[in-house]
């Protein structure tokens, strides 16, 4: 954020005399910036919604095996296809609290931790709503949902299977106990689980078919889904004790979001949008062309940096 500010505050200082350019400027990427931040907010606000509700035992009680190659397919498997409605953070959040209620050996959890992370990203790569660098990307008009689709499936496919084959390779004996989300005590009834969960996926999953009907931004069917699920929770919930209700609502919700993680990224996009208006990103690109002339190399070089 400090940088952020540092930029357009060094930008205007020393070009006085454009000081209404700047405010444009400033207010064109703003709007911009904030469209990708009202988006997340919406997007883990139902994500923690719905674990609120401990929807997320759906998955995890339908998991009955006890031999661990197959138990670590299936774990994979599973956070492949929930990072692309989720997000790869939240799936290997809510798998590896999973991964930790079934297996005791510390080692066997690290290696399962590990492929969940590799599963997740995967998974991430190739929806629209499974990544927050992909996320922006679609808002802005760089990509499109089905290309995303489309052309990035089965690259992540590889990259999951490839490490997952070896490592279900390394995999020998049986989970000694196994923790099922029914011998769990919850709180919620399972109509509830299973309401809020069905409507909390189906909100996420239905942000891409918003904006294919309507052409409005995703933003707006995201907060469209948040109100829908708002509402289902407002009406399930509408019997119970005030102190009870407070647990489950939107506000709680609010609260226990990763609020840093979205001021981190819109420090991100402000810095950005001053160096995109002051050219410096154009004359990087420029100069990257010039000297390289490889497209493919250009993209993997930044891939390779981007991480460090």
């Amino acid at each position: 954020m400090l940088t952020g500010v540092l930029v357009w505050t060094i930008w205007i200082l020393w070009s006085p005399g454009n000081v209404l350019l700047v405010e444009q400027e400033l207010s064109h990427h703003l709007s911009g910036a904030a469209a990708i931040i009202f988006f997340l907010l919406a997007a883990m606000t139902i994500v923690e919604l719905v674990d609120a509700h401990d929807g997320f035992t759906i998955i995890t009680s339908a998991i009955h095996t006890r031999d661990k190659a197959k138990l670590l397919w299936i774990i994979c498997m599973i956070s492949f296809f929930l990072s692309a409605v989720l997000d790869n953070l939240t799936t290997t959040i809510v798998m590896v609290s999973l991964v930790r209620k079934i297996l005791r050996n510390q080692e066997d959890r690290m290696m399962f931790a590990g492929m969940i992370v590799i599963a997740a990203n995967a998974g991430g790569a190739w929806s629209p709503i499974g990544d927050v660098t992909t996320t922006m990307l679609w808002i802005g008009g760089q990509v499109s949902a089905s290309a995303i689709i489309q052309n990035l499936f089965v690259p992540p496919v590889v990259c999951l299977l490839i490490p997952l084959y070896f490592a279900g390779r390394t995999m020998k004996g049986k989970v000694e106990e196994v923790v099922t989300a029914e011998e769990e005590v919850s709180i919620t009834t399972r109509r509830e689980r299973n309401t809020i969960f069905f409507v909390g996926i189906g909100a996420l999953v239905f942000v891409p078919v918003f904006k294919t009907i309507t052409h409005l931004p995703p933003y707006m069917g995201i907060l469209f889904g948040l109100g829908f699920l708002w509402a289902v929770v407002e009406f399930i919930h509408r019997r119970k004790e005030d102190e009870q209700k407070e647990y489950y609502s939107v506000s709680k919700a609010l609260q226990r979001i990763d609020t840093p993680s979205v001021l981190f990224f819109l420090g991100i996009l402000i810095a950005i949008g001053a160096l995109e208006s002051t050219h410096i990103l154009g004359h990087l690109a420029q100069w990257m062309n010039d000297e390289i002339g490889n497209l493919t190399l250009i993209i993997t070089g930044i891939g390779f940096y981007l991480p460090l």
